[in-house]
């Protein structure tokens, strides 16, 4: 199975950044793919995460989480991200709606969530997550995972 990051990538998703925090003095984001509509009653999403991510422990402490939609032509902000930088908060612009999680100003579209359910899923978790409230915020088509290239250096996994 030659080119498993590239066939893997025909699996259509989009990008995303997700924006956790305890509402006290910890608060982080990170650019997730694995994101998906689960439910139409309640409205459930699910998103896939490594624990090691420092994310997730805040995840499990404050159970709330703001889903952010990048557009098209956002590829730094998703590599940014993306990165394992430390302050990956300043220099972007963020507003808080019902659950205080951080969604990113820059995106298109938000959702606001709180956690229901935790699922291990390999190396990763599955985070199950209730929608409170969502909202447009700028217009763009939303970017696509398989015009990120090797963003999450996938070609060294298979």
């Amino acid at each position: 199975m030659s080119h498993m990051n590239e066939l893997v990538k025909q699996i259509s998703h989009g990008v995303y950044v997700i924006g956790v925090s305890d509402g006290k003095e910890h608060i982080n984001a990170f650019t997730a793919s694995w994101v998906m509509q689960v439910s139409f009653d309640p409205l459930l999403v699910v998103f896939s995460i490594s624990p090691r991510h420092r994310s997730y422990a805040i995840l499990c402490d404050s159970g709330v989480c703001a889903i952010s939609v990048l557009k098209q032509d956002q590829i730094v902000l998703a590599q940014h991200f993306a990165s394992s930088n430390v302050d990956k908060m300043t220099n972007h612009q963020w507003h808080y709606a019902t659950t205080f999680a951080p969604i990113l100003s820059e995106s298109s579209t938000y959702f606001d969530c709180k956690v229901k359910q935790t699922v291990d899923a390999g190396d990763h978790v599955l985070v199950v997550c209730e929608v409170i409230d969502a909202g447009y915020l700028q217009q763009g088509k939303p970017m696509l995972y398989c015009e990120t290239g090797d963003m999450d250096g996938s070609s060294k996994l298979f």
